[in-house]
């Protein structure tokens, strides 16, 4: 309307570019210090790490602050591997460097995906990473706090190992990610009680159940149902639908993301941000940028 009529008649943003305008302002919302969120899951193919890293790539791009994302996983994680790869560093690295005074410090020890997402690689020697303990988790957050606004940590499948505790202990936020199916919502319910009964009922209220669909087509379970079950426990739940270029499990790159996934990233983040004014003000130190 706005063409034909010479720009004479302008009808005004729709109401689908107002709501996007509205998610986009809920994902810049400030953060002050470091916000750390932990994406767990008991049950592995259901798209954990896929979630971190896009989950991590739509706040680095809309973002103008540093987001990084950290492989705990003690059984070779492959988070690392989900973004163009600038150096074999790992976190044992970065601990064992003895000069990190800046933010160019640590960056020699990250890989930058094109959205600005930085990623610290897990080791891959097997037996390295399972030493990987609850001390050495909380001596690289202490580390990563100082230069990033948002930190995403990529668990293992389990919850038992050393750095778990630490992971935990540390988070302002949990991402707790199931497939849509039968089995996928038992593992996570499994996961929550956990939590529950080991010290970190607090985290349940502030989780967020990621609905991952690892399969193209329709689950059978009604979503809709699922997702109000977990509803009664926590604080929210986003689907994000299959996509053809997640299931590849090669370099992840939201520009080559269908709509639908694209945009469920977006609302995650929006989701996330809400709580930007929760914990994670009251905390930690404030931000020091180089």
């Amino acid at each position: 309307m706005h063409s034909l009529s010479a720009g004479t008649i302008n009808p005004g943003e729709s109401t689908a570019e107002l709501e996007y305008q509205e998610l986009l302002e809920r994902v810049g919302r400030p953060v002050r210090g470091d916000y750390r969120i932990a994406v767990l899951s008991l049950k592995g193919g259901v798209g954990k790490t896929t979630t971190a890293v896009g989950l991590g790539s739509t706040f680095a791009s809309l973002r103008g602050d540093r987001v990084i994302a950290v492989d705990a996983n003690p059984d070779l994680g492959t988070l690392g591997q989900r973004i163009p790869r600038q150096t074999e560093s790992t976190v044992r690295d970065l601990l064992a460097d003895p000069a990190i005074h800046r933010y160019s410090d640590v960056r020699a020890h990250t890989s930058q995906a094109p959205s600005r997402l930085e990623v610290l690689a897990s080791e891959r020697d097997p037996a390295a990473a399972e030493a990987f303990s609850e001390d050495e988790y909380r001596g690289v957050m202490a580390i990563l706090q100082r230069y990033y606004n948002i930190i995403l940590t990529d668990c293992g499948t389990g919850l038992s190992h050393s750095a778990m505790r630490g992971v935990l202990d540390l988070a302002d936020a949990l991402i707790l990610v199931s497939s849509p199916a039968l089995d996928g919502a038992r593992s996570a319910g499994a996961t929550l009680d956990w939590l529950a009964g080991h010290g970190f009922g607090h985290l349940i209220a502030r989780s967020v159940v990621v609905l991952s669909s690892a399969r193209p087509g329709s689950s059978s379970i009604d979503t809709d149902q699922l997702a109000q079950h977990f509803l009664t426990r926590c604080r929210a739940v986003q689907p994000i639908v299959f996509d053809d270029h997640l299931a590849e499990g090669a370099d992840i790159d939201l520009e080559l993301l269908n709509r639908r996934t694209r945009r469920g990233f977006v609302e995650l983040a929006a989701i996330i941000a809400d709580d930007f004014g929760g914990t994670g003000l009251r905390r930690h130190p404030p931000f020091l940028a180089d």
